[in-house]
């Protein structure tokens, strides 16, 4: 059997372990094992497996990931996610929807120390859905714009999947960073404007607004704030004022928030420990899923499928938006089952060289591979809201177990089509996610 053959009859073996429940880490590592071993033999694999896992784990930049995971874990505990909402709730909270929007911006302002979709859509749903239904929000609406603001997590720097994904492609992580912030900004008003419609549409999926606040007590709230735009600044502006590295200003930042969140008393008691236990569980299924993915990337290497997948991509003349549109498509449908960081180890192997082999809007390499990472980024926060698995509505029904699975994933259909539209500009308009790259260069 050819190599593309052998490796298309060990993705469908995946697949299959996928949907028996395996681990997917685990499910990598194996299949990988076994195509290296069908391919090469048992000794070059036994040969690659004495080198390649301390190769990977030693990487200096993969240390970036439990110091952000920490810094989002202190966040959590010091409640800085109550004093987003408040600010946002005092300067727009008296609109037709302006309480559900506030949400939408705080789980913007707790990405932005935070990285990770699955932690704040937890935060916050914590801090703002009770506050949704004391207001007499349809749960539809009050769910289903948590669960859409959630993924703002992934997207608004620092990003966790931005950093593997920087890895994977060889990219500088601080440019990559840097090419989200205009795509997250759209995305966090795009939510907004998707709440206003529905809420002009059925002026009962809002209750009353809260009374408009005076310039002076919105300046409070915001002040209130102060630790996060203070982190922020101190981590983002570190990095893009050639302070720190990457890795460094995640190091101040976790030094920040855990100051922060001890100020507010978020890490008494057993809460420290819990920090730690949580970062310690989210590196490990992390470089678990890593390693799996060496694996499973190195058996693609030997059996030469990715290089002539793209070959025959090229052979068959498909047209540069035809091979874009269909990778989108294989990302909404591997989102149905899949987490985000997965479809990163597993697919971008495969689908960069594609791109980086084809001609679009006259970008350079480098371009083209951020350009592709911000694009594949988007199209992998729908899979966090959308059936079966939707990680994000998981985490608000297990919150509010009082509000149906399919209320929620029914209240986040309008988001999806915002979402729809914001991949359309990002593919058709590339300068979206690279304006603020090239101005700063």
């Amino acid at each position: 059997m050819s190599g593309t053959s052998i490796g298309l009859v060990m993705g469908v073996a995946m697949l299959t372990m996928l949907a028996l429940r395996v681990q997917i880490g685990v499910a990598m590592f194996l299949i990988g094992a076994a195509g290296y071993t069908w391919v090469s033999g048992w000794d070059p694999l036994i040969a690659y497996l004495k080198n390649a896992p301390y190769g990977r784990f030693s990487l200096y930049d993969l240390s970036v990931v439990p110091l952000f995971l920490l810094m989002g874990q202190f966040a959590t505990q010091g409640g800085l996610s109550r004093a987003l909402f408040k600010a946002g709730n005092a300067f727009i909270g008296h609109w037709r929807g302006g309480m559900a929007m506030a949400g939408v911006a705080s789980c913007a302002g707790f990405g932005a120390i935070c990285g990770s979709s699955l932690a704040t859509a937890a935060t916050m749903s914590h801090v703002v859905l009770p506050e949704l239904k004391r207001h007499q929000y349809k749960p539809s609406l009050a769910a289903g714009s948590l669960a859409a603001g959630g993924t703002l997590g992934i997207l608004i720097p620092p990003s966790v999947p931005l950093v593997i994904y920087a890895i994977l492609a060889e990219q500088n992580i601080a440019k990559l960073f840097l090419a989200a912030f205009v795509p997250g900004v759209v995305a966090a008003m795009g939510y907004m404007l998707v709440i206003a419609i529905v809420t002009r549409i059925d002026p009962g999926a809002a209750g009353p607004g809260t009374a408009k606040h005076s310039w002076g007590e919105r300046l409070v709230t915001l002040m209130e704030t102060w630790p996060v735009l203070l982190i922020f600044l101190v981590v983002i502006g570190g990095i893009y004022g050639g302070v720190f590295t990457p890795t460094e200003a995640a190091s101040v930042g976790v030094l920040a928030t855990g100051i922060a969140a001890w100020r507010s008393g978020g890490l008494k008691g057993p809460a420290f420990l819990e920090c730690l236990y949580g970062t310690a569980k989210g590196t490990g299924m992390m470089f678990l899923i890593l390693l799996g993915a060496d694996m499973l990337n190195a058996f693609m290497a030997v059996s030469q499928m990715p290089q002539e997948a793209a070959a025959w991509v090229q052979e068959m003349g498909f047209g540069p938006f035809t091979v874009m549109l269909a990778i989108i498509v294989i990302y909404i449908l591997l989102g149905c089952v899949m987490d985000s960081l997965s479809m990163i180890l597993l697919t971008v192997p495969i689908f960069l060289p594609i791109v980086l082999g084809m001609e679009y809007w006259g970008l350079g390499m480098e371009e083209k591979a951020i350009w592709f990472g911000m694009v594949a980024l988007v199209v992998m926060e729908i899979g966090l809201i959308t059936p079966p698995v939707g990680m994000n509505v998981y985490i608000i029904n297990g919150i509010a177990k009082d509000i149906p699975m399919a209320t929620i994933f029914r209240g986040v259909m309008p988001f999806l089509a915002s979402d729809i539209v914001r991949i359309s500009l990002l593919v058709f308009f590339p300068g979206i996610s690279l304006v603020a790259l090239r101005i700063f260069n």
